[in-house]
This record gives C-alpha cells, sequence and structure tokens, in this order.
C-alpha cells in the first residue's frame, strides 16, 4: 500500500509541477505531461516502480476519452463523415504503410517485417491529437473534423491490423514474446476456441454492445436519475464504460473502439451532457497519467547508443508523413489553415502502435532489437507531436488564409444576473428587450460569431460560447440564477440543456422555446417548468385578426381565441400524461384516440361560443 501512494504522489506531483511550467511557456498539457514523466524516470527507478504497470492503467483514459467522443458523434454526424471517414482515412493508412514499408525493403529488411513496421507507423496519437485540438478550440474547425475523421478510421483499422499480424511471422524469431513499452500480447479467455468459435463471440459481443446501447442503456439510466442521487448516477456511468472495455478485451477487440461504438448509440440519448459532465474529469486525470508514463517509459540508453539513427528516423518519419497529409489535403480540396492542420496534427506515430508493436513481436513478427528501436521512434514522434503544433500555431497559422468557419474563443463572462439567456435570435431578442425595459439585465449567451458582432453594433451585450458546456453556465451564475430562458433553435440541444440544469441546479425556474407541440412534451420530459410554442402565440393572433376581417367583432374574436388558448393548454396537459418518448406519437394509439376526443371537444366549444349575431360587422375593406 506504502508504495502504491507514494507512486501516486510522484506521478501526481510531477504534473502539478509540470503542466503549470509548460502552459507557462506555451507548451501545452501534453507536453508538459510527457516531460513530467522524462524528469521522473530516475526517481521511479530509485523506488522500484515500474511505469510500464502504471500505463497499463492508464490507458484507460484514451478508452473513456473515445467514449466522450462518441458521445458527441450522433449517427447522423457519422454519416455526414463517411467520405473523410473512409476516403481520408483510408488513403492515409494505406499510402503511409506503402511508405514505410517501400523504405524497409530498400534498406533490405524483409518484406513481412516491411508491412508489419508500415501499418504500426501509419498510425497517429489519437489521444495527443484529440486533446491538443480540444485545448486550443480547433476539433470543430475543418482541419480539425479531418483529422478527426483518419484518428477514427486508424482506430477502427487497428482491429483487422491485429488479425493480419500472425500471418506476418518471421520463420527465423526465436518465437518468445516480447515486451515492448509495457504491451504485451494476451490470450483471452476464448483464445482455446477455434477460429469461427473466436468470430461467434466476438460477433455477440458487439451485436450485445449495439443492442444494449440502444434498447437498455436509456431506461436504466432513467431509472437512475429519478433516484436522484448523483453518485449513483456516476457510478453508472463508469460501470458502462468499463464493462463495455472489459468485455472486448475479453474478445481480443480494442476497448477503445468498443466503448466508442457506445459512446455513438449514446449521442442521441437526453443523458449525453450529463454524462460528459461527470467522466471528463476522470478522463483529463488518466490521460495526464497515460503521458507520463509514455514518457517515463523512454528508453534513453538506446538512444544513447545510436542517437542519429533514432533521431534521423524519427524526424523522417514526421517528414514523410507531413508530405503525404499534405498531399492528401489538396486532393481533398482543404485550403488555408485547415489544410496546414491537417498536416501537422496528424504528423506522428501513436500510442496504438506500442499495442501493434508488442502485438507483433509476441507473435514473432518483429525482432527484439528492431522493436526497441521501433518503440523509441514512436515515442519520440509522439513527444514532438506539441512541438510541431506550436510551430504550426505560432508560425505558420499566422501566415496562412483562414478557412471559411474560423473558430473564435469563447468569451470570459464577467457578471452575473438573475436571468441567463440561452439563445439571441428572435425569440431572445425580445425577451431581452421587454426585461431590459423593466429594469433587469439578463446575462445572454449565443454560439454564432458574426450574430454577435451585429448585435453589439446596437450596444447589447452578449457573451460567446455554447452553453451546453458546463463550465459556460456555472461562470454566468447558474447556480444563483432565479431563471432560465432557452432560445436556441436547435430542439436536441435545448432539451439536453434543461436536462442538464434541471438535474444540477432544480431550484433555477427554466422557460424554453419549443418547436412543436411534441418538443412541449420533450422539454417538459426533461423538467421544464415552461414550455412555449415559438409560433403559437403569433399564430393565434393571426386567427383572431382573420375572424375581424371576416365580420366577426373584435370583442367575439378576442373570445373565441381565449377560449381556443385555454383548451389547447389543457389538451397539451392530457397528451402529456399519454405521451411516450419511445414511440412515435402516430403508433401511440392512446395519444391519438386522446387526440380525437380533444379535437370533438374543440369543435363543441366554438360552436357554443357564437356570441350575440348582432355583434357581426361587414367584412373590412381589403383596401
Amino acid at each position: 500500500m506504502d508504495s502504491l501512494l507514494l507512486q501516486a504522489a510522484i506521478y501526481l506531483g510531477a504534473g502539478l509541477i509540470a503542466v503549470p511550467v509548460a502552459h507557462r511557456l506555451g507548451l501545452g498539457s501534453v507536453l508538459g505531461y510527457l516531460l513530467a514523466g522524462v524528469a521522473i524516470a530516475p526517481l521511479l527507478e530509485l523506488v522500484g516502480s515500474n511505469p510500464e504497470n502504471v500505463q497499463h492503467f492508464a490507458e484507460f483514459g484514451v478508452v473513456m476519452m473515445l467514449f466522450l467522443v462518441g458521445l458527441e458523434l450522433q449517427p447522423r454526424v457519422l454519416w455526414d463523415l463517411r467520405v473523410r471517414l473512409f476516403g481520408l482515412g483510408g488513403l492515409q493508412v494505406a499510402v503511409t504503410t506503402a511508405a514505410v514499408a517501400a523504405f524497409c525493403l530498400v534498406i533490405e529488411l524483409d518484406w513481412r517485417l516491411a508491412i508489419a513496421l508500415g501499418l504500426i507507423f501509419a498510425l497517429s496519437s489519437t489521444a495527443i491529437v484529440l486533446q491538443t485540438l480540444g485545448e486550443k478550440g480547433w476539433l470543430r474547425t475543418e482541419g480539425g473534423q479531418s483529422a478527426f475523421s483518419v484518428l477514427l478510421f486508424q482506430d477502427i483499422a487497428v482491429i483487422p491490423m491485429l488479425a493480419l499480424m500472425p500471418f506476418l511471422a518471421l520463420p527465423d524469431i526465436a518465437g518468445h514474446a516480447t515486451e515492448v513499452a509495457g504491451h504485451g500480447a494476451e490470450s483471452t479467455p476464448f483464445s482455446h476456441l477455434p477460429a469461427w468459435g473466436q468470430g461467434l463471440v466476438t460477433l455477440g459481443v458487439v451485436a450485445a454492445i449495439v443492442l444494449g446501447g440502444r434498447y437498455l442503456t436509456r431506461p436504466a439510466f432513467r431509472i437512475i436519475a429519478r433516484i436522484g442521487q448523483h453518485e449513483l448516477f456516476l457510478s453508472a456511468a463508469l460501470f458502462l464504460v468499463i464493462g463495455i472495455a472489459v468485455l472486448m478485451s475479453a474478445v481480443g477487440l480494442s476497448p477503445a473502439l468498443g466503448t466508442f461504438l457506445a459512446g455513438v448509440l449514446l449521442a442521441e440519448s437526453e443523458y449525453r451532457h450529463e454524462l460528459v459532465s461527470d467522466l471528463d474529469p476522470f478522463k483529463g486525470l488518466l490521460l495526464g497519467v497515460f503521458f507520463v508514463t509514455v514518457g517515463a517509459s523512454m528508453e534513453f540508453a538506446l538512444l544513447g547508443e545510436h542517437p542519429g539513427m533514432i533521431i534521423g528516423l524519427t524526424l523522417a518519419l514526421i517528414g514523410v508523413k507531413g508530405l503525404i497529409l499534405l498531399g492528401l489535403a489538396f486532393v481533398f480540396r482543404m485550403e488555408g489553415r485547415a489544410r496546414w492542420l491537417f498536416t501537422f496534427s496528424l504528423a506522428q506515430s501513436g500510442e496504438f502502435g506500442f499495442v501493434l508493436l508488442a502485438f507483433a513481436s509476441g507473435v514473432d513478427v518483429i525482432p527484439p532489437e528492431i522493436a526497441g528501436v521501433a518503440g523509441l521512434v514512436v515515442a519520440l514522434s509522439m513527444m514532438a507531436t506539441p512541438l510541431i503544433m506550436i510551430v504550426f500555431e505560432r508560425w505558420v497559422s499566422p501566415r496562412v488564409r483562414r478557412s471559411a468557419s474560423p473558430e473564435r474563443e469563447e468569451d470570459m463572462i464577467e457578471e452575473e444576473a438573475p436571468v441567463i439567456i440561452a439563445g439571441m435570435g428572435r425569440f431572445g431578442q425580445i425577451i431581452q428587450r421587454m426585461l431590459v425595459m423593466d429594469g433587469y439585465k439578463p446575462v445572454v449567451l449565443d454560439n454564432s460569431a458574426e450574430h454577435i458582432d451585429g448585435l453589439r453594433k446596437f450596444g447589447i451585450q452578449v457573451y460567446y460560447g455554447n452553453a451546453m458546456r458546463p463550465g459556460l453556465l456555472e461562470a454566468a451564475g447558474i447556480a444563483r440564477a432565479k431563471l432560465l430562458v432557452v432560445c436556441t433553435d436547435n430542439r436536441e440541444r435545448a432539451v439536453e440543456l434543461v436536462h442538464h440544469v434541471k438535474q444540477r441546479y432544480p431550484q433555477v425556474y427554466v422557460i424554453a422555446r419549443a418547436a412543436s407541440r411534441e418538443h412541449v412534451y420533450q422539454l417538459r420530459a426533461a423538467g421544464a417548468d415552461l414550455a412555449i410554442r415559438e409560433m403559437f402565440g403569433s399564430s393565434l393572433d393571426a386567427a383572431r385578426q382573420s375572424l375581424e376581417v371576416l365580420g366577426e367583432s373584435p370583442d367575439r374574436a378576442r373570445r373565441k381565441s381565449e377560449a381556443f388558448a385555454r383548451h389547447d393548454e389543457e389538451s397539451l396537459q392530457q397528451l402529456f400524461e399519454v405521451w411516450d418518448a419511445e414511440t412515435d406519437i402516430f403508433d401511440n394509439e392512446a395519444y391519438m384516440e386522446k387526440a380525437r376526443s380533444r379535437a370533438f371537444s374543440l369543435e363543441e366549444l366554438m360552436a357554443d361560443d357564437v356570441g350575440d349575431p348582432d355583434e357581426r360587422r361587414p367584412a373590412a375593406d381589403p383596401d
């Protein structure tokens, strides 16, 4: 226990010291963690700690990161990325593998070894690249999305690469497994089964994850959320990620791919935002420890013996991958800053390269002496990535034309108010103006940079940022606010925002803009205190004026519109009681029967309210 506590203190203390220093120097947190690992390597040897053992645990940060990335990608977004995912990602892996393999053949390595090394070096670092792009706010740009598509394809491609490795075994290697950078080739509980049996088990596990993510997790989280214990919800979220990782590992598949798939299946869940908020701190901590272990595991003795060769191979790898990426950026018509961000961000090797390298060593594909050099090249290229990104940010980016949709950093919120308005379109503007006229000064958030710049010209203070990000709401004072008005025109985001706020800050009264009757039900189910249909009031006013034009007296037209509004509100409540979020309203017999009954009662109400015939007046002159 003392040893475990001492190791935890060393790793966490190193990160606490190195990361602030790296940030102050403009190096970023990833390089800070890597340098912390390099610095504590002698201390770990002194206390008898092996960073490779910790790295096995810390790699779970990569698994959790891909789960959170999956939560941000709805299936239709994945479909939109299909060209980049398979076209750009597939070409990058194929061309890089071919280039590295060709170099290996030139230096007279066996063709099987050349292909294996090509596959290993074709991969880039998902952990470092996504962490860096997220920190800099570049993930949503064209270049960031292209880089993400390639990384996603690479993570998927790891599975067939692992399947291919045994077929590349060299006959003249002794046949005993070699550990590289803490990764060993391990058998699975199903390794004793025949190939067809292992295939069936694998398909069964993947099917269980898909079906469970689609049909079981949302009801389970709904039950847990009703209990109201936040720690229970957090436990369920961790159990989901760990459980899927265990299942995928049991059948020899990538845990990261399994959790990513589960995240995609939950991307449209109403609990998505809650999951992101709860798991993000764990992801950041584990990734930090992972980078520390990478830095601590570098074999500097081997680097000291062959410095020129290893550094030269590392620079050559970065240069070749960079040229390939730049060529693909031209082929796929990326322009300006997007082209160079894509090129600079993916020019390294990645953490899954360690996995492939260890597995290839274990199945007699790569000799130990070559495996040691390859592992050091992978680690050095990963360590060089933050420096490469600094070159891009400070010298390349300012000198190239930005792409059509430049990203903008979120504003610092410098005030608090009892009212927060999320969304400053036409709907939100009217609310803001009314509140200001009555002496209130709400904090207004919007995520359209151009719209905000236009409003500021009129003297309206609007803060740029995504209200879905918990930190922004907290900075706006949501914990002390009395009222949140959700005016965003994105239906799904509105429901998620309402659900998040009512879960964390139930004392805040929430008024939400609704796009339709069913959207009202969704917002009420999420906890909205009041959901107002954006078109209802203006449509009712137009109907009242239409009656007046057709000859009704203003008083009678007003009475009819008021009666219609009261009846509609009663209908909303009654229909909400039989509405089912999992069933289309047209397939819900109870809902349809109640809707027909309410429509009939409305006809009776309108027929009874005939008023005095003498109140009628001639139709207004159209002119």
